[in-house]
């Protein structure tokens, strides 16, 4: 049986609540300090300059949602900002690994044989919490790759503790954390490409 529409939850609060959780981003460092977002992006902006400069790659990683849009936005960065970025999204990697290693290892140890010191990784988290996730991040730290992560929903999220710059969504569902994490990497590639391209397209 359907449901009628005075058992929907109100679309004006629900966009309302969506859009409180966009403006309530938060920006860590490494140790836990806040900074201001605009320092966030402004400190995110120049480590992808910097690794473009220098000849760094990025690695985008994330499963499900996240990996698509970790594989849109290494898509757009590499076509529209000229940076060396690219997602781990290859089937017949993930699967052989998935299967043969373990699932945890998926991101892992792609990044142990293509990241060097210096790259950025980019990981994608709504849960902040996923274990490949979490265990990339520790590669990544062992490699001394610079680390950027957007996680949400509890705010001591083990990921959190593990970026350089870690962008924090305090929402509890998952698709406003989404949503928020998609407007977080436009918004962070229109202004790079603001910055040291042609302009957001």
């Amino acid at each position: 049986m359907e449901k009628s529409s005075s058992s929907l939850e109100a679309w004006a609060e629900y966009v309302g609540a969506a859009s409180a959780c966009v403006r309530g981003v938060a920006v860590t460092l490494a140790d836990g300090t806040p900074i201001e977002v605009s320092d966030g992006f402004g400190r995110w902006i120049a480590l992808a300059r910097e690794g473009r400069d220098a000849g760094h790659r990025m690695h985008f990683i994330g499963n499900g949602a996240s990996a698509m849009m970790a594989s849109h936005f290494a898509a757009d960065a590499c076509k529209n900002a000229g940076l060396s970025a690219m997602a781990f999204n290859d089937a017949s990697l993930l699967t052989a690994i998935g299967n043969d290693i373990s699932f945890e290892e998926i991101f892992a140890l792609p990044l142990r044989q293509l990241a060097r010191p210096g790259d950025l990784v980019v990981a994608i988290s709504s849960s902040g919490s996923s274990p490949n996730v979490v265990r990339a991040l520790e590669v990544a730290r062992s490699l001394s790759a610079r680390i950027v992560t957007l996680s949400g929903k509890r705010p001591d999220n083990p990921a959190r503790s593990l970026g350089d710059l870690n962008f924090y969504v305090a929402a509890h569902r998952y698709g406003w954390v989404e949503c928020a994490h998609q407007l977080i990497l436009h918004y962070w590639l229109d202004q790079f490409l603001n910055l040291h391209g042609g302009g957001a397209l």
